[in-house]
């Protein structure tokens, strides 16, 4: 939203199936499918960023097929419980685990979410799945600190990433082993990759990578604004919003939503704090355009 703010264009179900090359065999854009609706379309460019998580070997791929792979996947997992297991507003954070990871039991949205594992895996899937001994080993290891001990049948949800760790040089024993630090490679057909990193990084990332595709662009010099940059809905005080506050600012059109239509401030579902008009306001601001968006990637219903 606050690229899209800022001039962005930003396209969701729109998938990439191969590049542009120029003349010179640098990388000059991408053809890409709408998802939803078939056609097919090219986007032109003096610069592509390769900025595709678990997924960027195979768009390195696309401009050269020899390529060797930059990503070693590993897989993580959490489960979703009841509150009853962790009822207190702190986390717990338990170090030293059997495979060598930090697990951390949270308050999360009225339950409590366990995590996380690492676990190498072959190839990235677009729907990973968790695997049985992710699941009992996440149980084993929590049932020693939470407030009672929890069986497969508590598990409410589960939810899995693969995340995307830069390959050691001479290999490592396990991918716990492996640096969460990012890489960015411009390859010889002139495709920026930004891969590695975490979370918790985006911002320095992101500046490192953009400024690398401006200098490879020749565009002009430019200062970053994204260490200070306020995103989005940002707002000094959040706490008179109530279960709307991670909307921030948003919280205030939502809550107008509301006093337009009473029927839209009706919940979900009774044991969800999600309304109604949380639904349309995700449809109409923030480009959801499934129910699985709504249900998965703009509230977190599913889970």
């Amino acid at each position: 939203q606050t690229a899209a703010e800022r001039g962005a264009a930003v396209l969701n179900y729109a998938r990439v199936f191969s590049l542009v090359k120029n003349a010179d065999g640098a990388v000059g854009g991408v053809n890409f499918i709408d998802e939803e609706s078939g056609p097919v379309f090219q986007a032109r460019a003096k610069v592509v960023v390769n900025a595709t998580g678990a997924f960027c070997d195979a768009v390195r791929k696309m401009a050269d097929r020899r390529a060797e792979n930059l990503v070693e996947p590993s897989q993580g997992i959490h489960l979703v419980f009841a509150r009853e297991f962790l009822p207190t507003d702190h986390a717990i954070m338990i170090p030293h685990t059997a495979d060598g990871r930090v697990l951390f039991a949270i308050p999360w949205l009225g339950a409590t979410l366990v995590g996380t594992t690492d676990t190498p895996v072959g190839k990235a899937e677009l729907e990973p799945e968790a695997l049985d001994e992710e699941i009992e080993f996440i149980l084993e290891t929590a049932g020693k600190y939470l407030h009672k001990r929890p069986r497969r049948a508590d598990v409410l949800s589960v939810f899995t990433g693969i995340r995307p760790l830069v390959k050691a040089v001479g290999g490592a024993k396990n991918t716990a082993a492996l640096a969460r630090d990012h890489l960015i490679e411009i390859s010889d057909a002139k495709l920026v990759t930004l891969t590695g990193g975490k979370w918790t990084t985006y911002r320095r990332m992101a500046e490192d990578c953009v400024n690398q595709a401006a200098g490879l662009a020749k565009l002009p010099e430019k200062d970053c604004r994204t260490q200070n940059l306020k995103i989005h809905g940002f707002t000094e005080n959040t706490e008179r919003f109530g279960d709307l506050a991670i909307y921030g600012a948003d919280a205030i059109e939502i809550q107008k939503l509301i006093e337009a239509d009473e029927s839209l401030g009706a919940k979900l579902h009774a044991d969800l704090p999600y309304t109604k008009a949380e639904a349309v306001w995700t449809i109409r601001n923030e480009m959801a355009r499934t129910v699985e968006d709504v249900l998965a990637r703009r509230t977190r219903a599913l889970f």
